[in-house]
């Protein structure tokens, strides 16, 4: 299924008048802890934003590139397990490439949507933006990721060696 080249995002809204929760709400996982915000969640794409911290950032204090990472994996696998009819998703590869760097207090919007979504393999790409306090509309590109994520996993790891028996890789 090839689907056509994203556009670039809307501007996020800014961090004082927040969307509210959607029902993938991950306020209590790991994208909390660094105050991330889901803006848009669904099949088609999952977007959302945050605003970089000392506790995102690596001791130079610009965004840390485990953080950009975090981010890609999760909103790729949970736009892969929407678009898959939430079936049970795990990622077995990542990449990310870095172009610029995000300080304390700048703005970060980061949106996912599917290169292919396929019933087993999905590849999601995540793109990371900085966006202008002062306009906005003005954004710079920081970061581009490319996740690929199984999408016919078991409930239980006990029946996951039945589908790994029968692969074929």
């Amino acid at each position: 299924m090839v689907l056509p080249k994203p556009q670039p995002p809307p501007p996020p809204p800014p961090p004082s008048s927040a969307s509210k929760a959607s029902e993938n709400d991950n306020s209590g996982g790991p994208l909390g802890v660094f105050g991330f915000k889901d803006e848009h969640v669904s099949p088609e794409k999952v977007s959302g934003w945050f605003q970089v911290t000392p506790k995102c950032c690596q001791p130079f204090m610009v965004l840390h590139g485990g953080v950009s990472a975090l981010i890609a994996e999760d909103l790729g696998s949970r736009g892969a397990y929407l678009a898959s009819g939430r079936r049970r998703a795990a990622g077995i590869q990542l990449s990310i490439n870095h172009l610029k760097s995000a300080q304390v207090g700048d703005i970060v919007h980061a949106e996912a949507t599917p290169l292919n979504a396929g019933t087993t393999i999905q590849v999601w790409e995540v793109r990371f933006w900085k966006i202008d306090s002062s306009n906005s509309a003005n954004k710079s590109l920081l970061a581009t990721s490319k996740v690929t994520v199984r999408c016919n996993m078991s409930a239980n790891a006990v029946d996951g060696g039945n589908n790994l028996k029968h692969a074929k890789l």
